[in-house]
């Protein structure tokens, strides 16, 4: 009877803990990771069927069918996944994960600073790694995010951040690597979304560019004589003048695209569109500037009323069969749960099926300047990656089993796989009643 009070009392106290305990971050990769017979989508339009992949500290060492092992048998994590499917980690661009764990609640958004010109906020020092969103979205493949401020002007500097760690420092893959603009709009629209209004034009746009150009300019300027007074502002800047940083514009609109690129080249400085609602319209622009776009989401509506209602759907296979490179985001934060699905929906309306799956994991990486490293399944790259029972971009199959990132193992678990088996224990006592 003692004894069975001592369980009793030691279930007590550990059922809460194992029911809402934290996620633990993955230990660093001690063995050698031997996966065999799945089907390989390497990432940049490559698929390999049977395919093995053989990874050990933290990097890729050989991708293929007929691998040469000379790693005795007791030091190999070896993993059959014949049947299943392999993929580099998606990367979310142009999100706010890890920024915001609950959007009604103004004390968990930290994504906005006051003020039009804020180059020097950094959003990577306010990444919380013990998000429960975080594990919820990498459920379903997304490993990587590009995490960004928002607000008017220059809001501030975006950094690519690893969705497990145990801080933002752990975290962090490239910290500051670019900067984020919004470009102010030529129209707006009027009412809000229940009561749309008409559009009115912005008699003040030409005065605000203006500005951006002026802002710019001066911190070319400052970049160049590096005075001994330091502004933390146009410290900030500096990057964007020697291209160790980009200038991420977010703009919809096919004229404002076309002014926001025209004044980057005249700065000096690579840019790269956010958003793109219209850029299908200016490919051959785009392309001849080499200018990138990180697309809305394609569920979404039109930007102009006379557009065809699934335009947004085919904007991204237009941009890729184009040249241009294009990657698709969900941007906000607990929405990139859906990011492998809403790039599969640009699949039905025409883009091909790699060059989406591309478009999330290789292009990110290359718009971000990471390309060396991260985006694809290749020797001497990362491994960051999963296994995935089907089509990862389809709701329906998207199941993952295993996950790493830099080769550190992936708990998959989440808050509401957790809350899942919580109701369905209720509901299997209940059965017992």
């Amino acid at each position: 009877m003692k004894n069975l009070q001592i369980i009793n009392i030691a279930l007590f106290l550990i059922l809460p803990q194992i029911l809402f305990a934290q996620i633990i971050p993955g230990a660093k990769q001690s063995k050698t990771v031997l996966i065999t017979g799945a089907t390989a989508h390497i990432g940049n339009g490559e698929v390999i069927e049977n395919a093995s992949i053989l990874f050990s500290d933290g990097v890729i060492k050989q991708v293929g069918r007929e691998l040469v092992i000379t790693e005795s048998a007791t030091s190999l994590d070896k993993i059959d996944a014949t049947g299943k499917h392999i993929y580099p980690g998606f990367i979310a661009m142009n999100t706010r994960l890890g920024l915001v764990d609950i959007d009604a609640v103004r004390a968990t958004r930290d994504f906005r600073e006051v003020g039009a010109m804020n180059p020097h906020v950094r959003a990577l020092i306010a990444y919380n790694t013990d998000s429960k969103i975080l594990p919820t979205v990498r459920t379903n493949g997304v490993l990587m995010a590009q995490i960004c401020p928002e607000g008017n002007g220059i809001s501030g500097q975006s950094s690519l951040m690893a969705l497990d760690g145990w801080n933002w420092q752990d975290a962090v893959i490239t910290a500051d690597q670019g900067i984020h603009l919004a470009w102010p709009r030529d129209y707006r629209r009027t009412g809000w979304w229940a009561e749309p209004g008409g559009i009115k034009k912005n008699d003040k746009y030409g005065d605000q560019v203006e500005k951006i150009e002026s802002y710019m300019m001066e911190a070319k300027a400052y970049a160049k004589d590096n005075p001994i007074n330091k502004d933390l502002r146009m410290e900030a800047m500096k990057g964007l003048f020697d291209k160790s940083k980009k200038l991420y514009v977010r703009t919809n609109g096919a004229k404002t695209i076309e002014a926001a690129v025209l004044m980057a080249k005249r700065v000096g400085v690579e840019v790269v569109i956010v958003g793109g609602n219209d850029a299908w319209q200016i490919t051959d622009f785009l392309k001849s500037y080499n200018v990138p776009v990180v697309l809305n989401p394609p569920q979404s509506l039109p930007n102009h009323a006379d557009a065809h209602i699934d335009q947004p759907f085919k904007t991204a296979g237009l941009l890729a069969k184009a040249g241009v490179t294009v990657a698709i985001a969900q941007g906000e934060s607990w929405q990139n749960f859906n990011l492998p699905f809403q790039t599969g929906q640009a699949v039905a309306f025409g883009m091909e099926k790699e060059a989406a799956i591309e478009a999330i994991t290789l292009n990110p990486a290359k718009i971000m300047g990471v390309d060396k490293d991260y985006g694809s399944l290749e020797p001497g790259k990362s491994a960051t990656l999963f296994i995935c029972d089907g089509d990862a971009l389809d709701m329906r199959t998207n199941n993952l089993t295993e996950a790493w990132i830099n080769g550190r193992a992936v708990d998959l678990d989440n808050h509401h796989k957790i809350l899942a088996r919580k109701y369905e224990a209720k509901y299997e006592q209940l059965k017992s009643e």
